[in-house]
């Protein structure tokens, strides 16, 4: 039999002897011994900081970015081989596309994140915060990769979606990761993890593999390290309880499994496309994944007088449910992970008919297709009922994880709220209504709880990603139970990565740590125009100071006509009183437009164009004899990939517009962004 192995210190290795033996979820069939006996945990930690994170935080989060896209690209073209292995983990095709595609998918959308980030190793928070009178001194915040490494310890359910949902994050960030998946199915990420090596995409040490039980694997952590945690709230909180690991302010995020709950709206009558969305979606979320999701729906709240029709419908759905290999026709539900995970599902279960009725399901003995009932980890979707689940309360605290469920009535949308609070914290709630403002009621006074809501209708549900499935561009996580962390979230999942802190100092020193032009640091004089200098020659703070033009009424009443923006204070002086204006006042775009008049260079030049406009503010009335200029200064530059050979290769170039009048004053404050060529493509 062979090894699952460890990808450890910049090698493939076996652990010592024998922690377990992983098995086809189907079959029954050994496929590999796992261990990480032996393992020098404190060595390959400080491998990960050392080999891993220095190459990280050398590199920009563009060429970061660019690295994850080149990762997911490669994996896309070779995905196909992860579904056989999928398939041994118990998964259906369409449980292997959430795991295999949506990971992948996790990679790309962190890769698309590079676009807000600076063209740095580190990222620029927010603004400058003036602290002097005068401006001389100034205060800011930058965030940078810490220097630890990431160590993940993810659950058994989603052996590759578990580990690229974090690594693209720590990754983006500039942090290497250990990943610890569990042993049970760590076949399949040892497969994928394979494959990234072989790639040579990320940098040796940025990725660790431990297949086994990984005793010890937070022994060594130090201030600076992060640790993940998905699984019981009750491991978690005993891991994150550690001395050392709050001794040595050591993150953790917990992400545990919890009650999630799904509302139908008081709103819903059988008939409704609503109705049918409700039934389905909850349906496909205790089958999807033989119901072993962190976000399954566990408790289903119903309107008390549609409880019968609920019922009939969904017992209806389930009941055709095919069980058996993923591979065989017909089958639309595999196996749970493993037998002991059989085996604490049916403890659960007895648990929970104590106190409550047991509809559908529940029994240990059923038809299975293409496989051996008695060999493989099956399950069949069983449904409860609870009348009064405001006195029988177990079905609050009992997680069954695997293909169960509750159904429950409430009386009005206040008392849906209040039972689906009663999970002391999920990972997500969802309510079906065809009513905007129920759905607006329940998403606010349930949210405190609930660490995604999901408010579903007829008009979204063609498009929606549904109850289950997180979003790698929103938050992953929730209160109380589901353990009080965040994942993913876009940019919110790569700042976690990085450590936030203030600097002081001269606007001109500012500027240069920040790689980015601040208000009253120095405006050297570009010795040739900027918009005839090339990405690579531009530097920051340079700036052309143009000519000026004294605003006239014929200036003022040309574009309105133009424009055929006649707004009473630019053409109608006798409509002024009460108002804040002395007289007919220039259009704010006019102002603006006359500003790119005067610091456009109109010749063909590196600039290539000019694509958009941010940080608009007109902040003084322009009146008729009033002078303008304009300071146009180089604010920030960020380098951006050729999309092709053919393209041509070309940086994002930020300028800070500052138009003043005779005074010497701000009227007008914008930033143009362009796009400026390189100086291979001349």
């Amino acid at each position: 039999m062979k090894n699952i192995q460890n990808y450890v210190l910049g090698n493939w290795s076996n652990g010592d002897g024998q922690e377990l033996i992983a098995t086809d979820a189907i079959t029954g069939e050994g496929i590999g011994i796992v261990s990480s006996a032996g393992l020098d945990y404190e060595a390959i930690l400080e491998f990960g900081r050392q080999k891993g994170g220095r190459a990280l935080r050398k590199m920009t989060f563009q060429e970061r970015g660019r690295m994850l896209k080149a990762l997911a690209l490669y994996l896309t073209e070779i995905k196909g081989q992860f579904y056989e292995t999928s398939y041994r983990t118990g998964a259906t095709k369409i449980d292997s596309w959430v795991d295999i595609e949506g990971g992948i998918g996790n990679l790309f959308a962190n890769a698309s994140l590079r676009r807000q980030f600076p063209d740095l190793p580190y990222y620029v928070d927010g603004a400058h915060a003036p602290l002097s009178k005068n401006g001389t001194f100034i205060g800011h915040h930058i965030m940078v990769p810490k220097r630890g490494v990431a160590i993940h310890i993810n659950a058994f359910n989603f052996p590759i979606w578990g580990m690229l949902e974090k690594i693209a994050v720590n990754l983006m960030a500039g942090v290497p990761a250990v990943v610890k998946p569990a042993e049970s199915t760590s076949f399949l990420t040892e497969h994928m993890v394979r494959e990234i090596i072989t790639s040579g995409i990320l940098p040796e040490g940025s990725l660790q593999l431990v297949s086994g039980l990984g005793r010890g694997i937070i022994d060594h952590v130090q201030t600076g390290d992060t640790v993940t945690f998905t699984g019981s709230a009750a491991t978690g909180k005993k891991l994150q309880a550690l001395p050392h690991i709050i001794d040595r302010s050591v993150a953790f995020n917990l992400e545990a499994d919890s009650l999630n709950a799904s509302v139908l709206g008081p709103d819903v009558e059988p008939g409704m496309p609503e109705f049918d969305l409700f039934v389905k979606e909850v349906q496909r979320e205790i089958t999807t994944k033989a119901g072993q999701k962190c976000t399954a729906v566990r408790r289903i709240m119903v309107p008390e007088n549609k409880m019968e029709a609920v019922q009939e419908a969904l017992t209806a759905r389930l009941a055709k449910t095919v069980i058996g290999d993923p591979r065989a026709d017909g089958v639309r539900m595999g196996s749970l992970a493993s037998k002991l995970q059989v085996g604490r599902l049916h403890e659960n279960i007895e648990r929970l008919k104590k106190s409550q009725e047991l509809v559908l399901g529940g029994n240990q003995e059923f038809d299975v297709v293409g496989a051996e009932l008695s060999k493989g980890a099956f399950a069949t979707p069983t449904l409860f009922r609870n009348s009064d689940p405001f006195k029988n309360t177990d079905v609050h605290d009992i997680e069954c994880f695997g293909p169960v469920s509750t159904l429950m009535p409430y009386k009005d949308l206040e008392q849906a709220v209040e039972l689906a609070n009663m999970g002391k914290g999920s990972l997500v709630s969802s309510i079906v209504t065809a009513d905007d403002k129920i759905g607006r009621e329940f998403a606010v006074e349930a949210a405190h709880m609930h660490g995604r809501v999901l408010v579903l209708n007829s008009k979204c549900a063609k498009e929606s990603t549904g109850h289950g499935s997180p979003m790698p561009l929103l938050t992953h996580g929730g209160p109380g139970r589901a353990g009080g962390g965040e994942e993913m979230g876009g940019k919110r999942g790569v700042l976690h990565y990085l450590q936030r802190t203030a600097i002081q100092g001269h606007p001109d020193t500012i500027t240069e740590i920040t790689q980015v032009y601040q208000p009253g640091a120095s405006r050297p004089e570009a010795e040739k125009h900027v918009f005839r200098q090339h990405f690579e020659e531009l530097t920051i703070g340079d700036t052309v100071y143009t000519h000026r033009h004294t605003v006239t009424d014929a200036d003022i009443a040309s574009f309105a006509q133009v424009s055929g923006d006649n707004f009473y204070a630019h053409v109608d002086a006798t409509s002024l009183e009460g108002t804040i204006f002395e007289g007919k006042v220039a259009h704010g775009y006019y102002i603006l437009s006359k500003a790119a008049g005067m610091f456009v260079d109109p010749r063909k030049g590196p600039v290539l164009l000019n694509y958009g406009l941010d940080e608009c503010r007109f902040t003084k009335p322009v009146y008729p004899g009033m002078t303008i200029g304009v300071k146009f200064t180089v604010k920030e530059k960020i380098d951006q990939e050729k999309k092709s050979e053919d393209d041509i290769a070309k940086g994002i170039v930020r300028f800070a517009v500052d138009v003043y009048d005779e005074t010497g004053e701000t009227v007008a404050l914008a930033t143009i962004l362009t796009m400026v060529r390189k100086l291979d493509q001349e």
